[in-house]
């Protein structure tokens, strides 16, 4: 048999041409959307004020399994994409197991994350629709990176309200945005309306992307001819990243390979949700017992330890209600979280899957998560981003597994991103200043009394 080699690449004729959209598959499906002040199910025209229409209707379609991908955005996907499959064979022989690992690398673009995939075709609809300019928010800066990179592309200004922690810890990520012309604004700013409040509340706040959420809603529907745009969570985020598992499931295929456990990080859910989408596919449908694991941060639990109730998206709670797991729209994360991952929810669409009982979800604390990540790159070369890094954590635990029982299970996880931009968090860890915090109960508590009546 011939050897699998160790990054693996379909040919640009063998790209997917459609996303797959997982609600179609899905026996019961997320709850809807509310409107907060009718309680009333939203409909999708009630989203055109905040999202272009066609992302509207994306957001709202349950029905279509299969969306074609438009031409224009195809040909910037060929820039990057097919993004390679590997086989970790030295993480394998450092860990002893006789499992084999492969990762889903997400990191072969400027951004240097999966999050381009959405940016593209974000960008392209508004401009599309013959809007004006766009507004964001970003944590750790990926999806602002890849949201300016795709607005530059299109001829369309950018304004991004970065996490306020995020934006003093890296520079450099800031730098990158501002040379694809995206303004980049620490939040919370005093150049909103929410924003100022926030601020007089708590004026040493660190910021959340709740908070970055709300001021970009702002600034989008008060601005003509602007839109918002969200890099996670939504359901139109996570049609447009099932190229991550589409690309997979044919690779694997071609490699006669299929997983036997999925792994991926758990921040809003955009790149878990699209690596374990066309695999979800076979276990709805019957076909397939894959189980799936969703990392996330001790220090920002949604999964593990928040309730399943319907929350704001955002903490100026000006969005619709979205029934999901939540810490609460009030919850702020310790500033001395490194990575991403930090939302206080989790898409609807994951949120009802692990509801039902087709996810599992685990936490770690950071230095378990950078110990696990300074391994990956010892063994495998590639530096990953803090966010990746949770899932390279369950995919090592789940192999250490198939060590201790003899199970030779093939296990696949999304390496969603370099940490190039992270090197003053590596360099805290290697210098053992890196702590690990989970909140207490009463920290959590804080973050569920902001919860809506409507759960009462």
């Amino acid at each position: 048999m011939t050897k699998i080699p160790h990054r693996f690449y379909l040919t640009e004729d063998q790209m997917p041409t459609q996303w797959y959209n997982l609600r179609a598959d899905m026996k019961e499906q997320p709850e809807p959307l509310l409107n907060p002040a009718t309680g009333e199910p939203v409909e999708e025209k009630d989203l055109y004020p905040i999202f272009c229409e066609k992302l509207a209707h994306q957001e709202m379609d349950k029905e279509t399994r299969y969306v074609d991908i438009p031409e224009e955005i195809l040909d910037m996907y060929k820039i990057y994409r097919p993004s390679p499959l590997c086989r970790a064979y030295n993480l394998e022989k450092a860990l002893g197991t006789p499992a084999k690992i492969y990762y889903k690398f997400e990191g072969n673009n400027t951004s240097g994350s999966h999050k381009l995939n959405s940016a593209i075709a974000q960008a392209y609809y508004a401009k599309e629709q013959g809007l004006t300019s766009l507004t964001t928010e970003t944590g750790a800066g990926q999806w602002g990176t890849a949201l300016s990179e795709a607005c530059a592309y299109f001829g369309l200004p950018l304004d991004i309200f970065m996490v306020k922690v995020s934006y003093e810890q890296k520079p450099f990520r800031k730098a990158v945005m501002q040379v694809f012309d995206g303004n980049v604004i620490p939040s919370p700013s005093t150049t909103t309306q929410v924003g100022k409040k926030i601020l007089a509340d708590n004026p040493n706040t660190t910021g959340s992307l709740g908070c970055a959420i709300s001021e970009a809603v702002e600034k989008a529907v008060s601005t003509p001819g602007c839109r918002y745009v969200l890099g996670s969570v939504l359901n139109q985020v996570l049609l447009h990243q099932s190229i991550i598992g589409l690309e997979s499931k044919k690779a694997m295929e071609i490699l006669g390979e299929y997983p036997d456990v999925v792994v991926g990080c758990a921040g809003g859910g955009s790149n878990l949700g699209g690596l374990i989408a066309p695999f979800m596919q076979d276990k709805l449908l019957g076909k397939k017992n894959t189980r799936f694991v969703a990392v996330e941060p001790a220090s920002c639990p949604s999964f593990t330890r928040g309730k399943y109730a319907y929350d704001f998206c955002d903490t100026g709670k000006i969005t619709p209600l979205a029934k999901m797991y939540t810490l609460g729209s009030g919850f702020i994360p310790s500033a001395n979280h490194a990575g991403g991952l930090r939302y206080h929810g989790m898409s609807p669409i994951l949120s009802k899957l692990y509801h039902d009982g087709y996810m599992e979800a685990v936490s770690y604390e950071q230095t378990k998560v950078f110990e696990a990540a300074v391994q990956f790159a010892k063994c495998e070369t590639i530096l990953p981003a803090p966010e990746s890094a949770h899932a390279i954590r369950g995919a090592i635990d789940e192999a250490l597994k198939c060590k201790e029982s003899g199970e030779a299970k093939t296990i696949l996880f999304g390496l969603t991103g370099t940490g190039y931009f992270d090197m003053k968090a590596y360099s805290e860890y290697l210098a053992g200043n890196m702590t690990d915090y989970i909140p207490t109960d009463a920290d959590l508590q804080r973050g569920f009394d902001t919860l809506p009546k409507i759960n009462k």
